[in-house]
C-alpha cells in the first residue's frame, strides 16, 4: 500500500548519524542521499521506503502530532536494539520495550533528534 515515508529534518547530518546506527538494528540501511535528503530500505533493496528531507517548500521540518511510523522488526531482541540504539544516539525514550495490545505485539516507541515518533514493533511470539 506505501511507496515511502518520508520524515522532515532541520540538520540532515545529525540525522543520517541517528538513522545510521538505529535503523540497521531492524535490518534497514542507508541506500542514498545527497545534501536535501537521505534514503533508507531493507537489505536487498535498490529504492528507499523511508526518506530524511528537509521539507520542500524551505520552511523549518516540524513534527506531526500523532503521525508515526512503525517499523516491522524481525524479533524482540531487534525491538530491544532498536530502543537502544535511539536512546544512545540522541533520541529520546517514547515508550520502552514491552508487550502491548495483544499477547504478541512486543514494541518500543521513540523520537529522533528532530522529534519524529518511531516504533519498532514484533508481532510474533519470537522471543529471541
Amino acid at each position: 500500500m506505501l511507496l515511502y515515508i518520508t520524515l522532515g529534518s532541520n540538520d540532515l547530518a545529525r540525522a543520517r548519524r541517528f538513522y545510521d546506527a538505529v535503523m540497521p538494528t531492524i535490518g534497514v540501511h542507508f541506500l542514498r542521499g545527497d545534501e536535501a535528503e537521505i534514503g533508507y530500505g531493507p537489505t536487498g533493496a535498490t529504492d528507499p521506503l523511508l526518506w530524511i528531507n528537509h521539507p520542500y517548500d524551505g520552511n523549518p521540518a516540524t513534527i506531526g502530532n500523532g503521525s508515526m511510523p512503525a517499523f516491522t522488526a524481525p524479533t524482540r531482541a531487534a525491538v530491544d536494539a532498536f530502543h537502544a540504539a535511539a536512546l544512545a544516539n540522541g533520541g529520546t525514550d517514547e515508550g520502552e520495550p514491552r508487550l502491548r495490545y495483544s499477547p504478541n505485539f512486543y514494541s518500543a516507541y521513540v523520537r529522533d533528534p528532530d522529534g519524529n515518533k518511531l516504533s519498532a514493533v514484533c508481532n510474533s511470539q519470537t522471543e529471541g
